[in-house]
């Protein structure tokens, strides 16, 4: 049993460690590299629709299927930071920007992901309480494969196997899920948020069905959305999968939970830039508001502070993260191959 003096005093671990952040004004916002983020995107994104059009009927389309894909994860990378007001400090701009990028751009509902993923930072990993490790098609723990039914267990035999070729359809499921959402009597904003999503397919599929052959066509959405949803869910996959799984049985303070439940992912400048800088998830997770440039220069401080505290930091290249959450997923489907 957790002694509740010691986890009261162990609260003011992260205390001590949020003012050594704040003195490096490191939570200061960066209105210039996000307005030049922004115009960038933006720009990639008109460029990328008007190259689309230039190319025709054409098979080329496959190579602005896989451009495009790029295009609307960064989209998706700055709509994330706008949602935990890392670009404007009030929550009236954040909302729209959000309802642009998210629902009007990329078609995914900007009010149901924001909740989903503030649910997620509340209680990373843990079983009961994070939908991102919820039991829907892969199963995150000894537990959950004990407890699946269905199509969660025939796949879970092999899910290591099957991971990333099941993101390839994380998209579709996100853009069913964001219409999903706005089925449900606490959705809020509704009306706009409805008529943006259904502004973005009307006008997504007029685009692709009215330039290519049918045939053409098909391919081509199923390219783009399938490695949209591949870039996608690379980026997040290597960030907690792989990682301690908490139960209601875990008692953890909130520095504890945030870093022992995340991984860092090394790589250099061009990874920080494929990964929207989300490779820095330890230091995003204690800081969600801190602005994403701000990440790598929090590293030294937050890796530095948590050996003197004892408490274990996770970073490594790209390839072992991944290997690190496939072995995971295959260790937990283990007992269901017996």
């Amino acid at each position: 049993m957790v002694d509740p003096v010691a986890l009261e005093s162990r609260g003011s671990d992260f205390a001590r460690l949020a003012t050594k952040i704040q003195d490096a004004g490191l939570l200061d916002r960066r209105p210039v590299y996000y307005a030049v983020r922004l115009s960038l995107a933006a720009l990639a994104y008109a460029g990328s629709w008007a190259l689309f059009l230039w190319v025709g009927d054409s098979w080329w389309q496959l190579l602005v299927a896989a451009l495009l894909a790029v295009v609307f994860t960064q989209f998706g990378f700055v709509a994330h930071d706008l949602g935990h007001r890392q670009v404007f400090r009030t929550r009236r701009p954040s909302d729209v920007a959000g309802l642009i990028l998210g629902n009007a751009c990329i078609g995914l509902g900007w009010g149901w992901w924001n909740t989903k993923h503030n649910r997620h930072h509340a209680n990373p990993n843990h079983e009961d309480h994070d939908p991102d490790v919820s039991p829907a098609v892969i199963v995150w723990s000894t537990d959950q494969a004990a407890r699946s039914t269905g199509l969660p267990r025939f796949i879970a035999r092999r899910q290591a196997f099957l991971f990333f070729p099941l993101l390839t359809l994380e998209a579709w499921h996100l853009h069913v899920a964001s219409f999903k959402a706005l089925l449900k009597p606490s959705a809020k904003r509704r009306p706009v948020e409805a008529a943006l999503l259904v502004a973005h397919f009307a006008v997504y599929f007029g685009v692709v069905f009215a330039t290519l052959s049918p045939g053409k066509a098909l391919v081509f959405l199923a390219v783009h959305q399938g490695l949209f949803g591949l870039y996608l869910g690379s980026t997040f996959a290597p960030n907690h999968k792989g990682m301690p799984v908490l139960t209601s049985a875990d008692r953890l303070d909130y520095l504890r939970k945030q870093v022992l439940t995340a991984r860092n992912v090394t790589g250099g400048l061009l990874l920080d830039v494929a990964f929207g800088q989300l490779n820095y998830q330890i230091e995003h997770h204690l800081f969600p508001n801190m602005p994403a440039p701000n990440l790598r220069h929090a590293q030294p401080i937050v890796r530095a502070y948590c050996a003197q505290e004892g408490v274990d930091y996770a970073e490594c290249g790209l390839l072992s993260s991944y290997g690190q959450a496939l072995r995971h997923l295959h260790d937990v489907g283990a007992p269901l191959r017996a």
